[in-house]
């Protein structure tokens, strides 16, 4: 509460009465001495600052007033100051930091925590120290106001350096923008160099425009898919302009058509990313399979043992998340790999030509898998941090964005399917595989150690389930149950594509990948899983070696 000295007159009155008046008189003289000590003290404060912070100083000044009319007139004033400082200062308002000390001196409240709160001149910036609570009057503000200061400030912003600041203030004042604004923001966009920031400028004046009524705005805002233009738009065609209406109404069906097509291209891009971690968690089965005719039900806990090793390495290295993921591809992959040639030698081995038997040993060496972990690590899940390289998403446009996760791990299910095609088709260990699959006798008579391929085989297919699990983890929850949920499915894409094909394991994983994310939106998660089942068993009816069956005499009996 400021205290102004009172007239000189009235102090003379004052003292003009009888000896019965004087507890007055000396009253009036003490509050008329702390009053010019009072003013003093702010003329002295205001005449420390000179020039620029003189000018400064009214721009604040004008802040200071009861009038929430005149508050925006000052802020507006602000802002067409071209004051380094004027974000600063609009911030701080807007965030109820900015306030005024008993002498007049404003100073931005650094932090509003506890009994006394450090401050620093508006002005100057030079830290003050504490201040108590009773020492500052806070510059009050109305919503009419915090909503005028966002746009103000994004105003400012226009004119940073940083494109990064640029582009969110452009994005701010989509449907913000007002007859103040309208003007000056004509001349950012002719000045502004990034087509980003000058197409989102353009459409933030266009809405604008057509909230005035103007015709041409629909032509800039056609095309647009930002949901805020739809809004406009929308609100155009309920208008009382008969044509603006209608041409509003055909933007908006052309805008539809094209969220139609970027919906659906959505849908294919996960659901590619979807089949990519399907093909992974299937394509090492596939390898397994197709030579040793082992239905191995542990290969989910194989992918669980890469997840794990993920994880493990992220303690090992902290704060290195993308380090420690590239170092998981091969410690996953051998990790699984000696796990593979453990149960091979293990169990496997002493049951070969008992597929049944098989199927239970291995089902309960995955039972043993999953209570080790719960054992040695933890029944909980566990979270695996993602590298910033792969947080995020790439925009194409308003209406399609697409998540880095999904698009590294579908590029590296692309990799890794490329390197095992290599290693089959191109290295001596391919060669053996495909002729052990074709006809393991004749590849016997011809000198080939079976043993040793199955051996190299199993490893081969674990560790490529390893970094299936390596991938997962970037994808989801590492726990004991992970590869339970990819068990069945992987079972699904290697009979559907063909026993021991790699192109057939592809082509399967990816097509049940698409096929599942187009049916669950309407079917529901459980539902289209129960109709891609049904649609597999009808195809093997029609062809049970499925899409690439193999070649060779053992196949044809």
């Amino acid at each position: 509460m400021r205290i102004f000295p009172l007239p000189w007159p009235v102090a003379v009155k004052a003292s003009a009465g009888s000896a019965a008046g004087r507890p007055s008189r000396c009253l009036a003289m003490l509050i008329l001495l702390i009053s010019l000590c009072i003013t003093a003290g702010a003329a002295q404060a205001q005449s420390s600052y000179a020039g620029d912070d003189a000018a400064a100083l009214e721009l604040l000044e004008a802040l200071d007033v009861d009038s929430y009319p005149a508050k925006g007139e000052a802020i507006d004033a602000i802002v067409q100051s071209d004051d380094t400082r004027a974000r600063d200062w609009l911030s701080a308002l807007l965030d109820g930091r900015l306030q005024r000390t008993d002498d007049g001196r404003f100073v931005v409240v650094l932090d509003n925590r506890g009994r006394d709160w450090p401050v620093a001149d508006a002005l100057s910036g030079e830290a003050l120290g504490e201040m108590s609570r009773r020492e500052l009057d806070r510059i009050g503000i109305n919503n009419a106001l915090r909503n005028q200061l966002r746009s103000a400030i994004a105003v400012v912003d226009l004119y940073s350096p940083d494109l990064e600041l640029r582009r969110a203030s452009a994005e701010r004042l989509l449907g913000e923008v007002d007859a103040d604004l309208a003007e000056p923001l004509a001349g950012v966009i002719e000045q502004e160099e990034d087509r980003r920031v000058r197409a989102r400028l353009t459409q933030a004046l266009a809405i604008h425009r057509l909230e005035q009524g103007e015709l041409d705005a629909v032509a800039d805002l056609e095309g647009s898919l930002h949901p805020r233009v739809r809004v406009a738009l929308n609100r155009a065609v309920m208008g009382d302009d008969p044509v603006v209406a209608d041409a509003a109404q055909a933007a908006l069906n052309s805008i539809e058509q094209n969220l139609r097509i970027n919906r659906g291209l959505e849908t294919l891009y996960f659901g590619l990313s979807l089949g990519s971690v399907l093909v992974l968690a299937a394509i090492g089965l596939a390898i397994t399979f197709g030579v040793m005719g082992v239905i191995n039900m542990a290969h989910g806990e194989l992918i669980m043992l890469g997840a794990y090793t993920t994880w493990a390495m992220q303690q090992l290295i902290p704060g290195q998340p993308g380090l420690a993921l590239i170092l998981s591809i091969p410690a996953g992959f051998m990790v699984s790999a000696l796990a593979g040639i453990a149960i091979e030698r293990g169990v496997i081995q002493f049951l070969k030509g008992r597929p049944l038997e098989t199927l239970l040993a291995t089902f309960g060496i995955s039972l043993i898998l999953q209570q080790l972990v719960r054992t040695a690590i933890s029944p909980q899940n566990r979270t695996v941090v993602t590298p910033d390289w792969m947080s995020g998403s790439l925009v194409v446009n308003d209406a399609l964005s697409l998540t880095l996760n999904r698009m590294y791990v579908l590029g590296f299910t692309l990799v890794v399917f490329a390197a095992l095609m290599l290693i089959m088709r191109r290295t001596r260990l391919g060669l053996e595989v495909r002729a052990v699959t074709q006809n393991r006798a004749m590849a016997r008579s011809m000198g080939i150690r079976a043993t040793r391929v199955d051996i190299m085989t199993f490893a081969l297919g674990s560790g490529v389930a390893g970094l299936a699990g390596v991938a997962l983890s970037q994808l989801t929850n590492v726990g004991p149950n992970l590869g339970q949920n990819y068990i069945i499915d992987s079972f699904m894409v290697v009979v559907f594509g063909g026993v021991g094909n790699l192109w057939g394991t592809l082509v399967a994983g990816l097509s049940l990948g698409v096929i599942n994310q187009i049916l669950e939106p309407w079917a529901g998660a459980v539902l289209a899983k129960i109709i891609v089942l049904v649609f597999i068993i009808l195809f093997i009816q029609k062809r049970p070696r499925g899409l690439f069956p193999q070649k060779g005499r053992a196949a044809e009996g």
